[in-house]
């Protein structure tokens, strides 16, 4: 195979320890001349839905690449490590949902394999950093030009451990959806996609009480105001023109928002 030229790592490791750099170091023991595009290692802690989701949504817009993800909160029990194939690149990470969605946006799942070659791994294996041991040289070996196949057995996709999808209701005027993100500046992302705004008028109440209207960037509404609009990743979000929406409604991830008419 002729492999990759980039890897790109996503994790919850942060950046205040040595756990991206030591990932990097197993990277290029392996592939030195492979590039590393870190993605964010600024997931909050074991939080897989969140990791799932920052993926997806950024895997499409990377060149062909091994995606490289730990969100592992099961690490050194029996939850498998894995090897997906897409049309548009590879994954590599644990078997815990994390990679689903971005298999998806990378066009479905071709083949899966269990990570378990124990040739593939860097000295001995700590039982709760499996990104430096485990998962880091198996990224850097398929990129190099090795075949998913070498990393152990072929698995049935369908067995590969799913995260519930986001709760997405739409209704005659309305929208009920589950917040999937917030980002830094406070927005939040809905799970549901922007087409369903387009039974929604300009004007708008969420959650019942709070006005907003609808726009496509945050000038479209005053200072303070609230802007419900298309994202760049094709969700409905939620904004304030120079404000934190995440604070204004109350939300976490995992919450259900309702957008209606008024």
């Amino acid at each position: 195979m002729a492999g990759y030229g980039w890897i790109s790592f996503t994790t919850d490791y942060g950046t205040f320890d040595g756990f991206v750099a030591a990932c990097h170091g197993s990277i290029a023991r392996v592939a030195p001349d492979v590039r590393v595009i870190d993605v964010t290692h600024h997931v909050p802690p074991a939080d897989v839905s969140r990791g799932a989701a920052v993926l997806a949504q950024t895997a499409p817009y990377l060149p062909a690449s091994v995606h490289l993800a730990v969100v592992d909160p099961g690490v050194g029990t029996a939850r498998r490590g894995v090897v997906l194939t897409t049309p548009n690149g590879l994954l590599v990470g644990p078997d815990n949902g994390l990679l689903i969605w971005a298999a998806v946006a990378l066009g479905g799942i071709t083949a899966a394999h269990e990570l378990d070659n124990e040739d593939w791994r860097l000295g001995d294996v700590a039982r709760t950093f499996h990104g430096r041991d485990v998962f880091a040289p198996a990224a850097a070996r398929l990129a190099a030009g090795a075949a998913p196949a070498e990393a152990g057995p072929a698995i049935d996709p369908a067995t590969l451990i799913r995260l519930p999808d986001p709760v997405v209701t739409i209704g005659d005027g309305w929208i009920e959806a589950e917040v999937l993100t917030v980002d830094r500046f406070g927005n939040v992302q809905l799970a549901a996609e922007a087409s369903a705004l387009s039974g929604l008028g300009s004007e708008l109440l969420v959650n019942g009480n709070v006005r907003a209207r609808r726009g496509t960037t945050f000038a479209d509404v005053n200072v303070g105001e609230l802007l419900v609009f298309p994202d760049s990743a094709d969700r409905v979000a939620i904004a304030v023109n120079n404000g934190r929406a995440v604070v204004l409604l109350s939300v976490v991830p995992g919450d259900t928002v309702r957008i209606t008419a008024r």
